[in-house]
Protein backbone atom coordinates (compact mmCIF):
# COMPACT_ATOMS: atom_id res chain seq x y z
CA UNK A 1 0.00 0.00 0.00
CA UNK A 2 0.95 3.28 -0.64
CA UNK A 3 2.34 5.78 2.20
CA UNK A 4 0.38 8.60 0.89
CA UNK A 5 2.94 10.74 3.01
CA UNK A 6 1.82 14.15 1.29
CA UNK A 7 -1.76 13.50 1.78
CA UNK A 8 -0.81 12.50 5.88
CA UNK A 9 1.18 15.88 5.21
CA UNK A 10 -2.39 17.89 4.11
CA UNK A 11 -4.23 15.91 7.12
CA UNK A 12 -1.48 17.23 9.76
CA UNK A 13 -1.91 20.84 8.91
CA UNK A 14 -5.45 20.49 10.16
CA UNK A 15 -3.79 20.00 13.49
CA UNK A 16 -1.16 22.16 13.78
CA UNK A 17 -3.08 25.35 12.37
CA UNK A 18 -6.13 23.98 14.89
CA UNK A 19 -8.33 24.03 12.01
CA UNK A 20 -9.97 21.02 13.78
CA UNK A 21 -9.91 19.69 16.89
CA UNK A 22 -9.31 16.11 15.92
CA UNK A 23 -9.23 13.93 13.21
CA UNK A 24 -10.18 10.27 12.46
CA UNK A 25 -8.95 9.53 8.66
CA UNK A 26 -8.48 6.25 6.87
CA UNK A 27 -6.79 5.42 3.39
CA UNK A 28 -8.12 2.32 1.52
CA UNK A 29 -6.59 0.23 -0.65
CA UNK A 30 -8.87 -2.61 -2.01
CA UNK A 31 -8.71 -4.47 1.57
CA UNK A 32 -5.85 -2.77 2.89
CA UNK A 33 -6.40 0.63 5.56
CA UNK A 34 -4.23 2.48 6.81
CA UNK A 35 -5.90 4.77 9.47
CA UNK A 36 -5.34 6.58 12.14
CA UNK A 37 -7.26 9.05 14.88
CA UNK A 38 -5.55 11.98 16.73
CA UNK A 39 -6.09 14.99 18.49
CA UNK A 40 -9.35 16.11 20.57
CA UNK A 41 -12.87 15.17 20.30
CA UNK A 42 -13.88 18.70 22.09
CA UNK A 43 -11.70 22.07 23.53
CA UNK A 44 -15.13 23.83 24.83
CA UNK A 45 -16.58 24.01 27.67
CA UNK A 46 -13.56 21.75 28.31
CA UNK A 47 -10.93 19.74 27.20
CA UNK A 48 -11.90 16.18 25.81
CA UNK A 49 -9.26 13.58 23.72
CA UNK A 50 -10.51 11.94 20.74
CA UNK A 51 -11.15 8.30 20.93
CA UNK A 52 -10.76 5.38 18.63
CA UNK A 53 -14.28 3.97 17.35
CA UNK A 54 -16.11 7.43 18.75
CA UNK A 55 -19.53 8.53 16.94
CA UNK A 56 -19.48 11.23 14.44
CA UNK A 57 -22.41 13.22 12.96
CA UNK A 58 -22.02 12.51 8.96
CA UNK A 59 -24.54 15.45 8.37
CA UNK A 60 -24.68 15.48 4.58
CA UNK A 61 -22.75 11.94 4.20
CA UNK A 62 -26.25 10.82 5.33
CA UNK A 63 -27.09 11.43 1.63
CA UNK A 64 -25.03 9.08 -0.05
CA UNK A 65 -24.25 6.40 2.88
CA UNK A 66 -27.94 6.02 3.15
CA UNK A 67 -30.87 7.94 1.33
CA UNK A 68 -28.90 7.31 -2.00
CA UNK A 69 -28.38 3.80 -1.69
CA UNK A 70 -31.88 2.48 -0.82
CA UNK A 71 -33.23 4.50 -3.25
CA UNK A 72 -30.89 2.24 -5.69
CA UNK A 73 -31.68 -0.80 -4.12
CA UNK A 74 -35.63 0.18 -5.20
CA UNK A 75 -34.30 1.00 -8.74
CA UNK A 76 -32.53 -2.20 -9.13
CA UNK A 77 -35.96 -4.04 -8.12
CA UNK A 78 -37.81 -1.95 -10.26
CA UNK A 79 -40.13 -0.75 -8.13
CA UNK A 80 -39.22 2.88 -8.92
CA UNK A 81 -36.71 4.61 -11.96
CA UNK A 82 -35.18 8.03 -11.11
CA UNK A 83 -36.90 9.22 -13.77
CA UNK A 84 -40.35 8.50 -11.55
CA UNK A 85 -42.30 12.10 -10.95
CA UNK A 86 -41.96 12.93 -7.21
CA UNK A 87 -45.71 13.72 -7.19
CA UNK A 88 -46.59 10.29 -8.15
CA UNK A 89 -45.04 9.00 -4.60
CA UNK A 90 -45.89 12.84 -2.73
CA UNK A 91 -48.75 13.70 -3.66
CA UNK A 92 -48.82 17.15 -2.13
CA UNK A 93 -46.02 18.05 -4.07
CA UNK A 94 -47.32 20.46 -7.20
CA UNK A 95 -45.36 20.83 -9.52
CA UNK A 96 -45.33 17.62 -12.07
CA UNK A 97 -41.82 18.21 -13.91
CA UNK A 98 -39.86 17.01 -10.80
CA UNK A 99 -38.25 14.09 -11.04
CA UNK A 100 -36.59 11.69 -8.65
CA UNK A 101 -33.57 12.38 -10.90
CA UNK A 102 -33.63 16.26 -10.18
CA UNK A 103 -33.31 15.67 -6.82
CA UNK A 104 -30.81 13.29 -6.49
CA UNK A 105 -28.42 15.08 -8.68
CA UNK A 106 -29.28 18.34 -7.38
CA UNK A 107 -30.57 20.18 -10.90
CA UNK A 108 -34.63 20.90 -8.94
CA UNK A 109 -33.96 24.32 -8.32
CA UNK A 110 -36.14 23.66 -5.52
CA UNK A 111 -35.16 26.68 -3.31
CA UNK A 112 -37.35 29.85 -1.11
CA UNK A 113 -37.29 31.47 2.07
CA UNK A 114 -39.56 30.31 4.57
CA UNK A 115 -39.79 32.48 7.76
CA UNK A 116 -38.95 31.26 11.11
CA UNK A 117 -38.01 27.60 9.39
CA UNK A 118 -35.68 26.43 12.55
CA UNK A 119 -38.35 27.15 15.04
CA UNK A 120 -41.34 25.51 13.14
CA UNK A 121 -42.54 21.98 14.33
CA UNK A 122 -42.07 18.85 12.31
CA UNK A 123 -45.20 19.09 10.75
CA UNK A 124 -45.48 22.88 9.86
CA UNK A 125 -42.04 22.75 8.39
CA UNK A 126 -42.91 19.38 5.83
CA UNK A 127 -45.83 21.66 4.32
CA UNK A 128 -42.98 25.06 3.97
CA UNK A 129 -40.72 22.58 2.27
CA UNK A 130 -43.67 21.35 0.34
CA UNK A 131 -45.23 24.50 -1.48
CA UNK A 132 -41.40 26.17 -2.33
CA UNK A 133 -41.16 27.24 -5.59
CA UNK A 134 -39.04 25.71 -8.57
CA UNK A 135 -36.80 28.19 -9.93
CA UNK A 136 -36.18 29.19 -13.67
CA UNK A 137 -32.58 27.20 -13.83
CA UNK A 138 -34.80 24.26 -13.10
CA UNK A 139 -32.57 21.01 -15.23
CA UNK A 140 -30.19 23.96 -16.44
CA UNK A 141 -27.40 23.75 -13.34
CA UNK A 142 -27.02 22.27 -9.98
CA UNK A 143 -27.97 23.93 -7.05
CA UNK A 144 -26.79 21.90 -3.75
CA UNK A 145 -29.85 21.55 -0.62
CA UNK A 146 -31.21 19.34 1.56
CA UNK A 147 -34.23 19.77 0.32
CA UNK A 148 -34.22 16.94 -2.55
CA UNK A 149 -33.14 14.67 -0.08
CA UNK A 150 -35.96 15.61 2.46
CA UNK A 151 -38.15 14.67 -0.33
CA UNK A 152 -36.18 11.35 -1.35
CA UNK A 153 -37.21 10.76 2.41
CA UNK A 154 -40.88 10.92 1.88
CA UNK A 155 -40.28 8.98 -1.86
CA UNK A 156 -38.74 6.21 0.13
CA UNK A 157 -41.24 6.37 3.39
CA UNK A 158 -44.04 6.36 0.63
CA UNK A 159 -42.30 2.82 -0.87
CA UNK A 160 -41.85 0.95 2.86
CA UNK A 161 -44.35 2.47 4.31
CA UNK A 162 -41.70 3.44 7.51
CA UNK A 163 -39.50 6.62 8.54
CA UNK A 164 -36.77 7.06 6.33
CA UNK A 165 -34.29 5.96 9.32
CA UNK A 166 -35.63 2.92 10.21
CA UNK A 167 -35.44 2.66 6.03
CA UNK A 168 -31.47 3.07 6.06
CA UNK A 169 -31.04 1.12 9.25
CA UNK A 170 -32.80 -2.19 7.75
CA UNK A 171 -32.02 -2.10 4.01
CA UNK A 172 -28.26 -0.39 4.66
CA UNK A 173 -26.53 -0.40 7.89
CA UNK A 174 -27.51 -3.86 9.22
CA UNK A 175 -26.82 -5.95 5.72
CA UNK A 176 -23.45 -4.12 5.47
CA UNK A 177 -22.63 -4.80 8.73
CA UNK A 178 -22.17 -1.22 9.59
CA UNK A 179 -22.31 -2.42 13.27
CA UNK A 180 -21.92 0.88 15.53
CA UNK A 181 -23.97 3.24 12.46
CA UNK A 182 -26.96 4.49 13.93
CA UNK A 183 -29.73 7.30 13.84
CA UNK A 184 -29.53 7.59 17.87
CA UNK A 185 -25.95 7.40 18.82
CA UNK A 186 -24.69 6.97 22.83
CA UNK A 187 -23.98 10.99 23.97
CA UNK A 188 -20.75 10.18 26.21
CA UNK A 189 -19.75 7.98 22.57
CA UNK A 190 -20.11 10.82 19.92
CA UNK A 191 -17.95 13.49 18.87
CA UNK A 192 -19.52 17.17 20.00
CA UNK A 193 -20.57 19.75 17.70
CA UNK A 194 -21.61 23.05 18.02
CA UNK A 195 -21.45 24.70 21.00
CA UNK A 196 -24.38 27.07 21.33
CA UNK A 197 -25.91 29.37 23.27
CA UNK A 198 -28.13 26.44 24.58
CA UNK A 199 -25.09 24.37 25.77
CA UNK A 200 -22.76 21.71 23.91
CA UNK A 201 -24.14 19.66 20.71
CA UNK A 202 -23.17 15.87 21.59
CA UNK A 203 -25.40 12.88 20.03
CA UNK A 204 -27.73 14.81 18.39
CA UNK A 205 -27.86 15.92 15.38
CA UNK A 206 -26.16 19.45 14.17
CA UNK A 207 -28.34 20.31 10.87
CA UNK A 208 -32.02 22.21 12.03
CA UNK A 209 -34.12 20.84 9.49
CA UNK A 210 -32.72 17.36 10.78
CA UNK A 211 -33.47 17.81 14.49
CA UNK A 212 -36.87 19.50 13.29
CA UNK A 213 -37.97 16.20 11.12
CA UNK A 214 -36.33 13.78 13.32
CA UNK A 215 -36.84 10.02 11.92
CA UNK A 216 -38.23 11.47 8.66
CA UNK A 217 -35.11 13.50 7.94
CA UNK A 218 -33.29 12.11 4.37
CA UNK A 219 -30.77 14.50 4.19
CA UNK A 220 -29.01 14.30 7.67
CA UNK A 221 -29.08 12.48 11.18
CA UNK A 222 -26.73 9.49 10.64
CA UNK A 223 -23.76 8.98 13.34
CA UNK A 224 -21.08 6.72 12.55
CA UNK A 225 -17.51 5.40 13.97
CA UNK A 226 -14.24 5.37 11.22
CA UNK A 227 -14.61 1.77 11.41
CA UNK A 228 -18.39 1.99 9.50
CA UNK A 229 -17.34 4.15 7.21
CA UNK A 230 -14.46 1.82 6.34
CA UNK A 231 -17.10 -0.96 6.39
CA UNK A 232 -18.75 0.82 3.88
CA UNK A 233 -15.92 2.47 1.59
CA UNK A 234 -14.31 -1.05 1.03
CA UNK A 235 -17.98 -2.87 -0.30
CA UNK A 236 -18.44 0.39 -1.96
CA UNK A 237 -15.04 0.14 -3.82
CA UNK A 238 -15.46 -3.84 -4.26
CA UNK A 239 -17.10 -5.68 -7.22
CA UNK A 240 -19.43 -7.69 -4.66
CA UNK A 241 -23.07 -7.85 -5.70
CA UNK A 242 -24.90 -7.39 -2.35
CA UNK A 243 -27.13 -4.42 -1.07
CA UNK A 244 -26.08 -2.97 -4.90
CA UNK A 245 -25.09 -4.68 -7.81
CA UNK A 246 -21.18 -3.46 -8.68
CA UNK A 247 -22.48 -1.81 -12.07
CA UNK A 248 -24.75 0.46 -10.21
CA UNK A 249 -21.85 1.76 -7.86
CA UNK A 250 -20.38 2.33 -11.30
CA UNK A 251 -23.21 4.47 -12.45
CA UNK A 252 -21.90 6.66 -8.96
CA UNK A 253 -18.80 7.85 -11.10
CA UNK A 254 -20.72 8.78 -14.25
CA UNK A 255 -22.45 12.35 -15.11
CA UNK A 256 -26.29 11.65 -14.28
CA UNK A 257 -27.70 15.21 -14.41
CA UNK A 258 -30.38 15.30 -16.93
CA UNK A 259 -28.37 16.36 -19.29
CA UNK A 260 -25.57 14.71 -18.50
CA UNK A 261 -23.51 17.70 -18.79
CA UNK A 262 -23.10 19.46 -15.25
CA UNK A 263 -20.90 16.82 -13.49
CA UNK A 264 -23.41 14.86 -10.65
CA UNK A 265 -23.81 11.40 -10.12
CA UNK A 266 -26.60 9.75 -8.80
CA UNK A 267 -26.26 11.40 -4.82
CA UNK A 268 -22.51 11.76 -4.95
CA UNK A 269 -20.83 14.40 -6.86
CA UNK A 270 -17.84 14.18 -8.72
CA UNK A 271 -14.13 14.49 -8.91
CA UNK A 272 -11.45 14.06 -11.95
CA UNK A 273 -9.43 11.98 -11.41
CA UNK A 274 -5.50 13.38 -12.02
CA UNK A 275 -4.83 12.12 -15.04
CA UNK A 276 -8.34 12.95 -16.20
CA UNK A 277 -8.94 9.05 -17.43
CA UNK A 278 -12.00 8.42 -15.20
CA UNK A 279 -14.11 10.23 -12.76
CA UNK A 280 -14.25 9.73 -9.01
CA UNK A 281 -17.33 10.17 -6.14
CA UNK A 282 -16.91 12.22 -3.64
CA UNK A 283 -19.11 14.05 -0.72
CA UNK A 284 -18.76 15.68 1.85
CA UNK A 285 -21.06 17.04 5.20
CA UNK A 286 -21.48 20.49 7.23
CA UNK A 287 -20.09 19.13 10.15
CA UNK A 288 -16.29 18.99 8.60
CA UNK A 289 -16.92 14.75 7.22
CA UNK A 290 -15.56 13.73 4.00
CA UNK A 291 -15.34 10.90 1.79
CA UNK A 292 -13.49 10.18 -1.62
CA UNK A 293 -13.83 6.98 -3.38
CA UNK A 294 -12.21 5.95 -6.73
CA UNK A 295 -13.88 2.44 -7.77
CA UNK A 296 -11.76 2.33 -10.90
CA UNK A 297 -8.03 2.40 -8.50
CA UNK A 298 -10.08 0.72 -5.96
CA UNK A 299 -9.00 3.48 -3.32
CA UNK A 300 -10.35 5.82 -1.11
CA UNK A 301 -9.80 8.27 1.49
CA UNK A 302 -12.04 8.74 4.21
CA UNK A 303 -11.74 12.27 7.04
CA UNK A 304 -13.99 12.71 9.89
CA UNK A 305 -13.88 15.49 11.62
CA UNK A 306 -15.93 18.05 13.78
CA UNK A 307 -14.41 21.31 12.11
CA UNK A 308 -17.75 22.60 13.80
CA UNK A 309 -16.88 22.87 17.16
CA UNK A 310 -17.00 25.11 19.15
CA UNK A 311 -18.61 27.35 15.98
CA UNK A 312 -19.87 26.49 12.57
CA UNK A 313 -18.02 29.97 11.37
CA UNK A 314 -14.47 28.18 10.43
CA UNK A 315 -14.00 28.74 6.81
CA UNK A 316 -10.67 28.12 6.84
CA UNK A 317 -11.26 24.35 6.92
CA UNK A 318 -13.47 24.90 3.76
CA UNK A 319 -10.87 26.72 2.21
CA UNK A 320 -8.19 23.80 3.05
CA UNK A 321 -10.23 20.96 1.59
CA UNK A 322 -9.64 21.64 -2.05
CA UNK A 323 -5.84 20.67 -1.21
CA UNK A 324 -7.05 17.55 -0.01
CA UNK A 325 -8.51 16.70 -3.02
CA UNK A 326 -6.00 17.43 -5.17
CA UNK A 327 -3.02 15.67 -2.79
CA UNK A 328 -4.96 12.45 -2.55
CA UNK A 329 -5.71 12.27 -6.06
CA UNK A 330 -2.11 13.05 -7.45
CA UNK A 331 -0.99 10.19 -5.05
CA UNK A 332 -3.51 7.65 -6.26
CA UNK A 333 -2.01 8.28 -10.02
CA UNK A 334 1.87 8.05 -8.68
CA UNK A 335 2.45 11.68 -8.86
Amino acid sequence: MRAYKQTKRVIQTLLDEQLVPGVSYALIDGPEVDCEVKGDAQWWPEHELLKPHMLYDLASLTKVVGTTTAVMQLVESQQISVDDKLSHYVPEWHDDRVSLRDLLTHTSAIAGYIPNRNQLPADKLKRALLQLPVGDTFEQRDHYTDIGFIFLGYVLEAVYQQPIHQVIQSHVLTPLHMQTATFKPEIANSVPTELTKKGLLRGRVHDPKGAILGEHCGSAGLFASLDDLITFSQWFLSDRDDVLHAKTRDMFETDQTPHRNLGRSLGWNLLASSDNSHLVSFHTGFTGTIIILDRVTKKGLILLTNRVHPSQQNHRFIEWRPSLYRTFLDEVAGR
